[in-house]
């Protein structure tokens, strides 16, 4: 998954009618002519309509109808991680190096996604199911080690919990999201020692 390249994907791009009543309605919350302010929502459909990820085609049609330069929304889409502009796998593990998570073993958890996904950095698993991205503080801190695959938070990781979260994703069963080890939020382990 390059940063500074845009993938084609030689076909044209149309929302589907119901993300495009979405679009539609989004734009509605935005004064006449500031259209363009839509332009974080309308790629952010593209990409769940596509697989996980904006081609050279959704660009396009994202700068159309909103009434701004192809280079505007490729800005936008570029500069933030979220957006994927290569193809993608099913789950899209987000590993957090940040020092909060790297002080409690993050290292260890990015070693143990590559090895029980198959893919490394940028790449997507043979089998189609991953792709592992390195990403800058997704805001867990107090829960660290983390990580986010799709749209969910998995937190207080260590190897083994890592490849049981992606056994459980492989074979299409459910996953208790947020902290692996019944931490209430972002209270301390094994609940309060204070003021009891």
């Amino acid at each position: 998954m390059k940063r500074n390249t845009l993938t084609s994907q030689a076909a044209p791009f149309v929302f589907s009618p119901e993300n495009q009543e979405k679009l539609t309605e989004i734009i509605k919350k935005y004064p006449k002519g500031r259209q363009a302010s839509a332009v974080m929502p309308a790629l952010d459909l593209a990409q769940r309509q596509n697989a996980g990820w904006i081609p050279r085609e959704a660009i396009e049609t994202i700068a159309e109808l909103l009434d701004m330069p192809a280079i505007k929304v490729w800005e936008v889409a570029s500069f933030y991680t979220m957006y994927n502009l290569e193809p993608v796998g099913k789950h899209v593990v987000q590993v957090c190096r940040t020092t909060s998570c790297w002080l409690r073993g993050a290292d260890a958890v990015f070693e143990a996604c590559k090895k029980h996904t198959g893919a490394d950095v940028g790449k997507i698993s043979e089998d189609g199911l991953f792709s592992i991205v390195e990403v800058e503080c997704l805001g867990a801190c107090v829960n660290a080690p983390m990580v986010q695959i799709n749209d969910d938070y998995y937190e207080d990781l260590d190897p083994e919990k890592v490849e049981n979260i992606i056994e459980k994703l492989r074979d299409g069963k459910e996953i208790k999201t947020g902290s692996q080890v019944d931490r209430l939020n972002s209270a301390p382990v094994g609940g309060a020692k204070t003021l009891r």
